[in-house]
């Protein structure tokens, strides 16, 4: 029966190109995930939640393992590619290392969610869960030890251990801060995480025999 003849029209589900629906999708399972936990949220609460059928789900994604994985390489990819930016867009190396921060007081903070889901997953010894978790750690190290090499005398060996000094310096504090109720204001916990790894960093010289900055920059 159509509108026109006075009966009810039931309306059809909106079609949206294929890129749309998975960010859809994505973003539905995330809230069930955050929300249940990998092993009790279910592939009928995600298609609910995204108001569309099982089927049009199983037709992205060919179980909830895969969708899960789907979130996870989003969310990681993200991260790391917010510390590169932040080695990339300055060659001021004390903005380097605050951009770092930033990056990960950003992540935890603007998407607690997507935190949770990536670090605190109930999924975390899944081999593949795993590899990705990881792979976020070993991202965000390489990019710092790419610039710490090309701006200094310092060897790759030593590079790496710098950079993931640095690396766990940022995560571990914007964990903590988000895990103990954000009672430090954020832009004040960045500058003192930022203040805490910058005065050891910036006493390792340059390529040109200067150190990486000076008593005056440092605070």
């Amino acid at each position: 029966m159509t509108a026109a003849s006075g009966g009810a029209q039931t309306a059809r589900p909106t079609r949206l190109p294929r890129s749309a629906r998975r960010k859809q999708l994505l973003a539905a399972a995330q809230q069930v995930f955050v929300a249940h936990g990998y092993h009790a949220a279910a592939m009928d609460d995600i298609a609910e939640r995204a108001g569309v059928s099982k089927p049009v789900l199983y037709q992205h994604f060919p179980g909830k393992l895969e969708l899960y994985l789907a979130l996870l390489d989003t969310h990681c990819d993200a991260i790391i590619e917010k510390v590169r930016d932040a080695m990339h867009s300055t060659h001021d190396n004390k903005e380097r290392v605050k951009g770092a921060v930033r990056a990960y007081f950003d992540f935890v903070d603007h998407e607690s969610e997507a935190f949770r889901l990536v670090f605190e997953s109930d999924l975390r010894n899944d081999p593949q869960v795993r590899q990705r978790v990881e792979r976020v750690e070993q991202g965000c190290i390489a990019a710092v030890t790419d610039t710490i090499i090309s701006d200094t005398a310092l060897g790759s060996e030593v590079a790496e251990l710098l950079a993931s000094g640095l690396v766990g310096a940022a995560g571990q504090s914007a964990q903590f801060w988000l895990a103990n109720g954000r009672r430090t204001r954020k832009e004040e916990a960045e500058a003192l995480v930022t203040a805490l790894i910058w005065r050891g960093i910036a006493s390792f010289p340059l390529q040109d025999g200067t150190s990486g900055g000076t008593t005056a920059e440092i605070g």
